[in-house]
């Protein structure tokens, strides 16, 4: 079953730096890095110490509040550092790999004789339920719930994003037994988005509803899809899960190996031949960028994610657990004398106000992180209904996350929303204000209070 989806409200930024399709084998990462504040809520409690060595695959620690959830090593080495903040909370569990790399064999799954409830256990063992998010609140799914839809996005939208299409080949396998699997954990049906002319290998997979998705950012973004096929309402629950994350799932599940190999895009106008790469999961960055023709003099943010929802890494960083671009753009440090006083051409708006952007709608720019301006009230200029394609008040919601008032944030649609989707109306916002932040922190408050 396949269906069309046209969305018109959006904003495509189009930028330098787009990965050409060739793909390398990155730099064997020395040392690995799992942070806990990549899956956010979770309570981490150490099931290994400093010192400890681990096989891919083997617990590290577990959830506080189910302890069934696990997360696990991407390679196998020796835990050399447990790094902690304040009030001793844990910010990340450094492991040294190993030269030979051993996993944990979790064995094969029999999926055409397994029911939910053994799927769900072998996922939370193994370290693969950590893949799987639900919204409302966008955090790790409840694996006690039963969604009514299962949500995946193989189409890309967001600025030099991956090209699913191009990473996902020769994964057809993988890809097959995860949809199948999460097919057996819902009552609904798995929805998948691909591109409108897509050579995409999700779209020939069986058991799910495909949707052809076409127009601007945000039209790849899952949040869009669960809204124009099956928008949440309270007491409802859908799940979702990465496309590429879906190879992981589906390896385990063939061959009972958690192999966390990814493919990233290395991305941005100051990368001298943006290329993709294989590496895993939580490897160091310097890996993939500094013998890239990118020079440590240069003065530019490395962000782990695409450059409107993803995280600025140091140098000694590492990928965050769920990203598969790095994208590397000048830092924007420097500042024009009366800059908003006159015309502007090297810069994109959705304002036509000294910004002439709109005149060129297919150029390729390379903007820097500077915001051009300061924070400030918001102001009223119906730009975020320009670029929000949902069936929601953008500023509303916000505002109401902002004075917290639970029951106008329930009547809003706040259920349905995850921070991603309101990436490009912090873009376009001339008041500055952090919209991601606002909308993280009034699920936080939803999902505290109201659970």
């Amino acid at each position: 079953m396949s269906n069309d989806i046209r969305i018109k409200k959006g904003l495509d930024i189009k930028l330098k730096g787009e990965a050409e399709k060739t793909i390398e084998n990155a730099v064997v990462s020395n040392a690995y890095s799992i942070r806990p504040e990549d899956f956010h809520g979770v309570i981490p409690k150490l099931i290994t110490k400093e010192g400890t060595k681990v096989k891919a695959g083997e617990p590290v620690f577990y959830n506080k509040d189910m302890e069934d959830m696990k997360f696990v090593s991407p390679v196998s080495g020796e835990v050399v550092e447990v790094e902690r903040g304040a009030r001793r909370r844990i910010m990340a569990i450094k492991i040294q790999a190993d030269k030979t790399q051993e996993s944990v064999d979790h064995g094969t799954f029999d999926l055409a004789t397994a029911d939910a409830e053994k799927l769900k256990a072998h996922l939370l063992a193994s370290g693969c339920w950590p893949f799987i998010k639900q919204r409302p609140y966008d955090v790790i799914a409840k694996p006690s719930g039963t969604p009514k839809g299962i949500f995946i996005s193989g189409y890309a939208s967001a600025p030099l994003a991956a090209d699913l299409d191009f990473t996902l080949t020769g994964k057809e396998a993988e890809l097959q037994a995860a949809v199948t699997a999460l097919g057996k954990l819902t009552d609904g049906q798995v929805h998948v988005s691909v591109g409108k002319n897509t050579t995409s290998p999700l779209a020939g997979l069986s058991g799910v509803t495909v949707h052809h998705v076409s127009g601007p950012h945000p039209s790849g973004n899952v949040g869009t899809l669960i809204n124009k096929v099956d928008p949440v309402n309270k007491g409802e629950v859908v799940w979702t899960v990465n496309a590429q994350d879906l190879v992981i799932i589906g390896e385990l599940l063939l061959t009972g190996k958690f192999n966390p190999e990814r493919v990233v895009a290395l991305v941005g106008s100051s990368v001298e031949k943006p290329r993709y790469f294989k590496t895993k999961i939580a490897s160091e960055v310097a890996t993939l960028i500094y013998d890239k023709g990118i020079s440590k003099e240069v003065h530019v943010r490395v962000i782990s994610g695409n450059v409107l929802t993803g995280k600025e890494v140091k140098p000694d960083g590492f990928l965050g657990y769920y990203n598969n671009v790095i994208s590397v753009i000048p830092e924007g440090d420097d500042y024009e004398f009366f800059g908003w006083n006159k015309p502007v051409f090297d810069k994109i708006s959705k304002t036509r106000a000294l910004t002439f952007s709109w005149l060129m709608p297919n150029k390729k720019y390379d903007l820097d992180t500077n915001t051009n301006g300061e924070h400030r009230a918001f102001v009223t200029t119906g730009n975020y209904e320009e670029v929000f394609p949902f069936d929601i008040f953008p500023m509303q919601i916000l505002k109401a996350c902002m004075y917290q008032d639970l029951d106008e944030m329930e009547a809003l649609g706040m259920y349905e929303v995850a921070p991603e989707d309101f990436a490009l109306t912090e873009f376009v916002c001339i008041s500055k204000q952090p919209h991601q932040k606002i909308i993280r922190e009034g699920l936080d408050l939803m999902l505290k209070e109201i659970g």
